[in-house]
């Protein structure tokens, strides 16, 4: 998705019903975090001139057995590392 000024963004959503074991943030560690910075410069060798990019994460926790889910989306949660 674009945001308004440009920026490419990559969202990475992840649900977990609960917060156990850390919860939905915590399924995103350094390997994840590793392959979804691959994929997205995989993607962007296909751009002539790649625009900037930004990783945002999308977190969604609990919602299972009729309760509401808490959404929270985190803007920048990481960056390609280099």
């Amino acid at each position: 998705m674009r945001d308004r000024d440009g920026t490419l963004v990559f969202v990475e959503v992840r649900s977990r019903a609960r917060s156990g074991f850390g919860g939905a943030g915590g399924s995103i560690g350094a390997v994840k975090q590793q392959r979804i910075v691959f994929a997205a410069r995989h993607y962007l060798m296909r751009w002539p001139a790649p625009p900037a990019c930004r990783f945002d994460v999308v977190l969604v926790e609990g919602g299972s057995g009729g309760g509401a889910a808490a959404i929270e989306w985190l803007r920048g949660a990481f960056d390609a590392g280099g």
